[in-house]
């Protein structure tokens, strides 16, 4: 869990929608609003300026920078900072660029308040915040060429364990091995399933009923 309050910064280039977002997040209590930006690169510029926000409310579509070019930006030079995006349609290939980019959260802008919130505290505390569409979105497109390998029983233990709140430590001691061990488990199935994060092992695992939603 970050530290409160935890800081936003809110990124859109429509000033009444950022005035209502700001002072929807302010009413949660534990967040305050370090900044709000146009577009992206007024975002990148209070950053480099040492303003850096614990967490980025980022919309897709805007103009001088958009949001897909500043989270490329953010991933490279701060990679820390959470992303959650903001975006008035369900794009597929926009979801599912955005999650390959490692943005942690993926908010429609008619979500209802309640909806924020609950991106707000699961991203603060490192978890993901992905919509059901979302979800449809990257299992539907998942490669459908991962369903045909094979994996030890070992491997599919480890796997339904990454779909739980589980940290890495946690997983070891509830297998019964070394942190070491299981960082070979996970780095053997990022090769074999050319995979390169935990949430597409449990992607990997949902669309072959390793996990059940």
């Amino acid at each position: 869990m970050l530290k409160e309050p935890i800081q936003i910064a809110l990124v859109d280039d429509h000033k009444l929608f950022r005035s209502g977002m700001a002072a929807l997040v302010t009413n949660f209590k534990r967040y305050n609003i370090l900044f709000e930006a146009a577009n992206g690169q007024e975002l990148i510029d209070s950053i480099n300026k040492g303003m850096v926000p614990d967490i980025i409310l980022l919309d897709i579509s805007m103009p001088v920078m958009d949001g897909v070019e500043a989270a490329q930006v953010l991933r490279a030079k701060h990679p820390g900072v959470r992303v959650i995006i903001l975006s008035m349609f369900e794009d597929a290939e926009k979801v599912l660029l955005m999650v390959k980019m490692g943005v942690k959260g993926y908010l429609l802008k008619d979500s209802e308040p309640y909806e924020v919130e609950e991106a707000l505290l699961k991203v603060s505390q490192g978890e993901l915040y992905y919509p059901e569409f979302v979800t449809r979105h990257l299992i539907t497109n998942f490669n459908s060429k991962l369903e045909n390998i094979k994996l030890n029983p070992r491997e599919i233990e480890f796997l339904r364990l990454t779909g739980t709140e589980l940290t890495y430590k946690e997983i070891a001691d509830t297998m019964n091995i070394s942190v070491r061990t299981v960082d070979s488990y996970r780095d053997q199935l990022f090769e074999k399933l050319q995979i390169k994060s935990r949430v597409g092992l449990v992607l990997y695992s949902i669309k072959n009923k390793l996990i059940e939603l």
